[in-house]
């Protein structure tokens, strides 16, 4: 498929995994963008004027100026960021009704469990002022119960559901910080060999690497 040509696409973003996952989509789809950097470290993500873009002072955000009918569009979730440029490009978001729906199972399993319930072993674990036993017990517990979910997955499969597609994308980019979520990755083979497939593509990288 040829490359989609057009404005750049404006990205508000922050080197976070759900902020990694729409530059990496951008790459994949070979749309141009330019990165408007959020620094939520600064609280960046409260000013007024992202607040206009993002509802939910959340990165990231995205605005393409040649939306639906020509017209701008400012779209904020990762996830509906992730439908979005899928629809709007044909790529990584099948069309046939039966594979959709298997790739948006994947994609709410990540940005409903996954990613928060990993994104709060981080915090307990990592960043929290004040070691609380229970919490880091319980989400580094729950960490490791979503990651053999994950594998069970991945069992005979190369991606999440069929071809890669925007599940693999929002899950790669929290999974490639297992070393912070206290989850052996040697214990996983079919994470480990997937998580591998998925950071080799050149697409992915250079999404990465975009910030």
């Amino acid at each position: 498929m040829a490359a989609v040509t057009g404005r750049p696409i404006d990205v508000y973003t922050w080197t976070t995994p759900n902020g990694w996952k729409i530059p990496i989509m951008l790459e994949e789809c070979e749309l141009p963008y330019s990165i408007l950097p959020v620094n939520i470290g600064k609280n960046e993500q409260f000013a007024p004027e992202f607040l206009r873009i993002s509802p939910n002072n959340k990165i990231p955000a995205i605005v393409d100026h040649d939306g639906p009918g020509g017209q701008p569009i400012s779209v904020f979730e990762s996830g509906a960021i992730l439908q979005y440029l899928g629809r709007k490009t044909g790529r990584l978001y099948p069309a046939d009704e039966r594979a959709r729906v298997a790739v948006d199972e994947w994609l709410f399993w990540q940005v409903a469990g996954f990613g928060p319930m990993l994104g709060q072993t981080h915090h307990f674990t990592i960043y929290a002022p004040e070691k609380v036993p229970y919490a880091i017990e319980r989400f580094t517990a729950e960490a490791k119960r979503l990651y053999g979910v994950l594998e069970r997955r991945l069992e005979g499969r190369d991606y999440l559901a069929g071809d890669f597609s925007i599940a693999d994308i929002a899950t790669l980019t929290w999974a490639k910080l297992h070393f912070k979520q206290g989850v052996e990755i040697a214990t996983l083979p079919n994470v480990a060999r997937w998580l591998e497939r998925v950071l080799a593509r050149p697409a992915v990288q250079r999404g990465l690497a975009a910030m």
